[in-house]
């Protein structure tokens, strides 16, 4: 499996980004996606989860109601659409996977329990 992610760039405050998750080989409805984010000097952080199957999403309480987790899956694809960012948004951010057979549900906001991960893209929120 191979993760791709893009669209990171550099905003003001109260504008928003779309992030893209690209996959391929082999990915499948089976698996768990991931979005974390790592600012400098800080410690890699869970955003956001999503169950490719279901749909099913979680997120942190620093972006819930701000970012929202989608996919197509025509196109392998997972986005995180990232609303009225602030300067504590900026980091840069990671698109993970796992098998969903391979992690527990409460590990879902783990960064240790996903297998693959993305090059990460940087998202910088100027005030």
């Amino acid at each position: 499996v191979q993760l791709q992610a893009s669209g990171g760039g550099l905003v003001q405050a109260g504008e928003s980004l779309r992030l893209s998750c690209a996959a391929s080989g082999s990915i499948s409805s089976s698996y768990v996606m991931g979005w974390f984010r790592q600012a400098q000097g800080k410690e890699r952080e869970f955003v956001a989860t999503m169950n490719w199957s279901g749909g099913t999403t979680y997120y942190a309480d620093s972006v819930k109601g701000r970012f929202t987790v989608s996919r197509d899956n025509a196109k392998n694809t997972v986005y995180l659409q990232m609303n009225s960012l602030k300067p504590e948004d900026t980091a840069v951010y990671y698109c993970a996977a796992v098998p969903r057979r391979s992690i527990l549900s409460y590990h879902y906001t783990q960064s240790s329990a996903y297998t693959y991960w993305g090059q990460g893209t940087q998202v910088a929120v100027s005030s």
